[in-house]
């Protein structure tokens, strides 16, 4: 049984909660926050602490360390996590910076720890059915590749919470509600070459950018373009990913890049492509995210492997964030080493 211990006791600490029960092999032992109030839980026999390095000192029984606090702690939990030789699984994004996500991943690698991180929409149906196309050679040579985000969070979202929206602990629309988006346009297309971007801060009283657009060079040769937004009226209207290659053109969308709106692909038959849309149709979410991503680590510590979203997988969108970002500010094309 591997035991699992919960950092942070936010929104999100719950869906890690129930995915570790989810999982056949997985146990939640402890939880820790700074703040006692937000201890709380159904099961009386998981511990509860205050202080991440008395509840690891205490427990060395604990195999993995789920870290769900604000994005901006992420690198510094799993430095002291790290040090305690557990395995660490950190919510998205990996860190707020490439520098922090690159030493994240040398600390796992110097203390032959796992570190995956929590990028869920990997797993869902349509997005599979996707990779499988990709992995297959379907796609022939890729053209180019569009990540859209057309999203609403209003003021009162980013009032919710003091670190929402804030360069040291949160992030933008990027580095928030879009990573998730550059992470599969990433997993699809492969390395960056360079990027010029352009980011701006519209409506929403905060820190960081609620709109970014994007142009990528891929090392391939292939291009790609981003849009993300919080700033659309008045609810969400998109989140889509769109892949053109010689032999295939693919669009996933909706509300939620759940659906599968364009599926033009060589040796399709139309009724093929019928009968996959109404299967993605019903049963769009498909398992849970979180619990594929708990379900992996357990099988990567029984295999001895890596995790399937790695520390690199976790660098690669800030990185590009970062860049889009530093472009916008200086007006230059950025080139990747």
């Amino acid at each position: 049984m591997i035991q699992f211990a919960i950092v942070g006791m936010g929104f999100i600490a719950d869906k890690h909660i129930a995915a570790i029960r989810n999982t056949e092999g997985a146990n939640l032992f402890a939880i820790c926050d700074t703040n006692p109030e937000r201890l709380v839980t159904d099961d009386e026999n998981v511990l509860k602490y205050t202080d991440l390095e008395k509840m690891l000192t205490d427990n060395p029984q604990i195999d993995v360390v789920n870290i769900c606090v604000p994005s901006g702690l992420h690198a510094n939990l799993t430095k002291i996590v790290a040090k305690h030789k557990r395995h660490i699984i950190t919510e998205k994004p990996m860190a707020l910076n490439s520098a922090d996500a690159k030493e994240m991943m040398e600390v796992a690698e110097e203390q032959g720890i796992k570190l995956a991180i929590v990028h869920p929409n990997r797993y869902r149906p349509a997005i599979m059915e996707v990779r499988e196309l990709m992995d297959a050679g379907r796609f022939g040579k890729l053209s180019h590749a569009n990540a859209t985000v057309r999203w609403n969070r209003g003021q009162e979202y980013y009032d919710q919470a003091p670190w929402r929206g804030t360069k040291k602990f949160d992030g933008g629309v990027l580095m928030n509600q879009a990573i998730h988006n550059l992470d599969l346009l990433l997993w699809f297309m492969g390395p960056v070459k360079s990027v010029q971007g352009m980011v701006a801060t519209r409506f929403r009283n905060i820190e960081t950018e609620d709109v970014a657009t994007a142009l990528i060079e891929f090392e391939s040769g292939a291009l790609g373009v981003v849009e993300a937004a919080t700033t659309v009226y008045p609810q969400n209207l998109e989140e889509s990913l769109s892949i053109f290659g010689e032999t295939a053109s693919v669009k996933v969308s909706g509300k939620n890049a759940l659906f599968i709106e364009t599926w033009d692909v060589e040796g399709y038959a139309e009724d093929e492509v019928e009968a996959l849309k109404a299967k993605i149709q019903n049963e769009p979410w498909g398992k849970k995210g979180h619990d594929c991503i708990i379900e992996d680590m357990v099988a990567a510590i029984n295999e001895n492997r890596e995790p399937a979203v790695s520390g690199l997988d976790g660098y690669n969108p800030v990185r590009l964030i970062e860049a889009i970002i530093e472009s916008s500010e200086t007006g230059k094309r950025i080139i990747f080493s």
